[in-house]
């Protein structure tokens, strides 16, 4: 009988595996520019004005980045203090699973920083977020020959 069986440590370990994957995900998002950007407001202006207003927002990503990964440290650092183990993976103490989250902050503010770098260089003059309306209209444009 499938569920009368030993296999209750599978959802635990899904569940841990898609923490992981939410968070590195969220990381590689920002580099790639695969997280949506809600920017028609911020296309009305000016380069120069795109620049200072995603200058802004980077820095607050950053600042809120900061924020959270050094809660997730201490809750982890708490969790490791405590001794938690996993509930169906008898062995693997809890805190291992959850570095995801101060390892996934630390790569998304890093991302950030990145992005902040860039804009003040020059290279982009907005945080370089996945503009789906326009990917949309692109898609039904016909190549002209």
């Amino acid at each position: 009988d499938v569920c009368s069986s030993d296999l209750h440590w599978a959802m635990e370990f899904t569940v841990i595996a898609f923490a992981w994957l939410i968070f590195l995900g969220a990381a590689w998002g920002i580099k790639a520019g695969a997280h949506i950007g809600v920017d028609t407001v911020i296309n009305f202006f000016s380069d120069k004005v795109k620049k200072r207003i995603s200058v802004i927002a980077a820095s607050l990503c950053i600042v809120y980045g900061i924020f959270i990964l050094i809660g997730s440290y201490n809750y982890v650092s708490k969790i490791y203090t405590v001794g938690i183990l996993s509930q169906d993976i008898k062995w693997l103490p809890q805190w291992m699973p959850r570095m995801v989250m101060p390892i996934g902050y630390a790569l998304i503010i890093f991302r950030f920083f990145e992005a902040l770098i860039k804009i003040l260089k020059g290279q982009q003059t907005t945080l370089g977020l996945a503009n789906e309306a326009k990917d949309a209209i692109n898609s039904f444009k016909v190549n002209k020959k």
